[in-house]
């Protein structure tokens, strides 16, 4: 089973990745961060730094439509935000 499920590319993790050297992934979420570093340290071939992990809460939404309200939320998932080393990058553009 892969830990990592893809990278995130917003506009943030960009920025990120440019200035400090921190790359965002999204990992299962019953990952811990010992498991994402030595996913990540085998599959990139790095030296991780650092790993910070979050998880993002479902969002509630409703709308209303011709036929009613319709109810509904979105999906629950979590990130984990990866500092290399100094000189060590990752190509996530390619990789994908």
């Amino acid at each position: 089973m892969s830990v990592i499920i893809k990278p995130l590319i917003t506009e943030k993790s960009t920025h990120l990745s440019e200035t400090a050297n921190t790359f965002v992934f999204l990992v299962d979420e019953k990952a811990n961060k010992v498991q994402i570093k030595n996913e990540v340290e085998s599959t990139y071939g790095v030296s991780v730094d650092q790993v910070r992990t979050m998880r993002v809460l479902p969002k509630f939404k409703t709308r209303y439509t011709k036929t009613g309200i319709v109810s509904g939320k979105t999906n629950s998932y979590k990130k984990a935000m990866i500092k290399v080393s100094e000189g060590d990058t990752i190509d996530i553009y390619n990789n994908l």
